[in-house]
């Protein structure tokens, strides 16, 4: 087989790993972009800390995934989070892991990683057009508007790989989704991942502790009961600890049902021990101290329990021990998707066939965010672009070919 034109449509992790697959494969790869430069996302990501992957045992991590995990097994597995590692030290970016297990590069930044990682594509004779912004297919022909205008390509197999619907000023604004729905792709609506959510707060206790950490607790939902922190912002709440519960509330809210963080203020006491420290106090001891002596409750943790129960200064103690330990936040709604790290939603597993190709447009083939699955913060979610990019490739290396 001779050398083929491929046209890799985003320039973010899965489109950038796909090219470097089907570069390493003798084709010759084009990756188009309708930013300015290339993987916006990835270098925002990396901006505080890149996570790049994580470090807990294999077969936890690749159930991280939730309903999607079975369909993304064999990528993950041809491409694990210590292969991220190896893949990242080849490319002169030493990692570690952090207290939490998730995985960083030493120097914490995106932008090394990513500098070599173009370097190394370049070297492979990989080209990348930015401000070529794809608008749909014209026939069997990518499109794209570009500053020089309208744009067609002509290439023997596309792989798209345009991100999801969170951070659109970064390029990911979903616009592809109409164009694939009238090519009969189905799509499943996208909604905010890993996202806060909205409380209806008091204007005093907004004003005094948005911006304040809830350290050292635990949080409750049918996800299951995680330890970590969170943040209170003046809309609600937010932060790794929310993150983690997302889609069960999420889902929980779209259905029409209540939904409350259920939060754990205490999670190294036993509620009974706890009850015994609070009845021992005088009664006529203010509420501050009670909390403070009998809970070691204090600051935005007490003032919390005062905001979502305001009666809480006259239950007994054993009612109050109760609620410290499960104090029910009720949450109004998800934060925009624009806000959101991530986004649940995409293109339908069925729409897509093992080889991660289109099953309506044959040598069309997707990869990452676009597709239906969403994974917690921590790693899951870079890694799964990663891996999804790489099997996209070697799936359109195999149709290329095909027998005859």
């Amino acid at each position: 087989m001779g050398q083929k034109n491929i046209a890799v449509i985003g320039g973010g992790p899965s489109g950038l790993m796909a090219a470097e697959v089907l570069s390493e494969r003798g084709h010759a790869v084009t990756v188009y972009d309708s930013m300015p430069t290339v993987a916006r996302k990835f270098l925002l990501a990396g901006k505080s800390g890149l996570n790049i992957t994580h470090s807990e045992p294999y077969t936890a991590f690749a159930e991280r995934f939730g309903n999607a995990s079975p369909r993304l097994r064999a990528a993950l597995d041809a491409f694990t989070p210590d292969d991220i590692r190896q893949w990242a030290a080849d490319l002169g970016t030493r990692t570690f892991v952090g207290s939490s297990g998730r995985v960083f590069p030493e120097v914490m930044k995106a932008s090394p990683l990513l500098r070599a990682w173009l370097k190394s594509l370049e070297s492979r004779g990989v080209r990348i057009l930015t401000r070529h912004h794809w608008t749909g297919f014209e026939g069997k022909a990518p499109a794209f508007d570009t500053p020089d205008g309208k744009t067609l390509v002509s290439a023997d197999a596309t792989l798209l790989a345009l991100g999801g619907a969170s951070y659109p000023r970064l390029g990911s604004d979903a616009a592809w989704v109409s164009w694939l729905e009238q090519r009969d792709v189905s799509v499943a609506k996208f909604q905010p991942a890993n996202c806060g959510f909205d409380v209806d707060w008091s204007e005093t206790f907004r004003d005094r502790f948005a911006g304040a950490a809830l350290k050292g607790v635990t949080a409750t939902s049918e996800a299951g009961t995680v330890p970590g922190e969170f943040v209170i912002s003046r809309t609600g709440i937010e932060g790794s600890l929310v993150y983690a519960h997302t889609s069960a509330l999420r889902d929980r809210l779209s259905r029409g049902e209540l939904a409350d963080l259920v939060v754990d203020l205490t999670p190294g006491r036993a509620v009974g021990k706890l009850a015994k420290d609070l009845g021992r106090l005088d009664t006529k001891t203010s509420f501050s101290n009670r909390l403070r002596k009998g809970a070691g409750l204090e600051g935005v943790k007490a003032a919390l329990l005062r905001e979502v129960s305001p009666d809480a200064a006259r239950l007994p103690p054993p009612e109050l021990a109760a609620l410290i330990k499960a104090l029910p936040i009720p949450l109004i709604r998800p934060r925009p998707i624009a806000e959101a790290i991530s986004s649940a939603g995409g293109i339908a597993w069925s729409a897509i066939d093992d080889e991660y190709m289109l099953r309506a447009l044959p040598g069309t083939f997707v990869a990452g965010e676009m597709i239906d699955w969403e994974a917690p913060t921590g790693g899951y979610l870079l890694t799964a672009c990663f891996a999804t990019g790489r099997a996209a490739a070697r799936g359109l290396d195999r149709w290329l070919n095909r027998p005859a």
